[in-house]
């Protein structure tokens, strides 16, 4: 049986701190393995994520997920105001719609996104759209661990977008530095 996940310790570096001692590179001298298909997976009302390396993993440098949405999912207009967030396409088609300029991705498109600008997009294809997902620095991983319903089978539908689901992502987003804008 394939281990879920495994950290396995490479040729540590020593270094020097301010005192002059030695120091071990613990967190940074681990190789990280995620097997295809079992990372943590949550999902939102539009989509699904599942975790690859989380900012506890890389002393918070970036989280990194392999996102999946269904035709015609996609989030609503928000602001992130902490981070910024890069996608690589790898299959399907999105439409973005970043700071009033709308985009058209495709398998292969890379497009990343400044913190403070108005996004959202949206999979306008008859495919899953499937994308690597990068947020610099980490920390937007913990939003979604406590606003996104754990992923048991990653075959299913997304679950409906139900009133509780919708007041724990509102009520999340304040608390990660999202600003989720109302439909006018």
């Amino acid at each position: 049986m394939t281990p879920q996940t495994s950290d396995l310790e490479v040729n540590p570096q020593t270094t020097w701190d301010t005192n002059g001692s030695p120091a071990v590179l613990a967190k940074r001298s681990r190789l990280r393995y995620v097997p295809a298909g079992t990372g943590p997976a949550y999902w939102g009302p539009a989509d699904q994520i599942t975790f690859l390396i989380t900012g506890e993993e890389t002393g918070g440098a970036f989280f990194m997920a392999e996102v999946s949405v269904p035709p015609g999912g996609g989030p609503p207009p928000h602001v992130h105001t902490r981070e910024e967030e890069s996608f690589y396409l790898m299959q399907g088609t999105l439409i973005i719609h970043v700071g009033g300029k709308t985009l058209n991705a495709s398998p292969g498109d890379f497009v990343q996104l400044p913190r403070g600008v108005v996004h959202s997009f949206r999979n306008a294809g008859n495919v899953d759209v499937k994308m690597l997902l990068v947020v610099t620095p980490a920390g937007l991983e913990k939003f979604f661990e406590e606003a996104f319903d754990p992923a048991a089978d990653r075959t299913a539908a997304p679950p409906p977008a139900t009133g509780a689901l919708l007041a724990r992502l509102l009520a999340a987003a304040s608390r990660y530095g999202l600003e989720v804008l109302r439909p006018a």
